[in-house]
């Protein structure tokens, strides 16, 4: 009994499910970095506004 076509198929699930793991990390990171890039530009948008007629913001205590 030959098992090569086995093991090869096995040893071919078992790199796509690596590789579809790492992507989709790698897309979910990105997507974290993305989010925190804006809301930090949004804060800073807000923290200039906020400068320019003395008033606090919202939300500040």
């Amino acid at each position: 009994m030959n098992y090569l076509g086995y093991v090869v198929a096995a040893y071919a699930v078992f790199v796509g499910l690596l590789a579809v793991d790492a992507i989709g990390s790698h897309l979910r990171l990105r997507r974290a970095r993305q989010d925190a890039r804006q809301r930090q530009q949004r804060q800073q948008a807000r923290r200039s506004a906020s400068t320019g007629n003395g008033a606090p913001l919202e939300l500040e205590r």
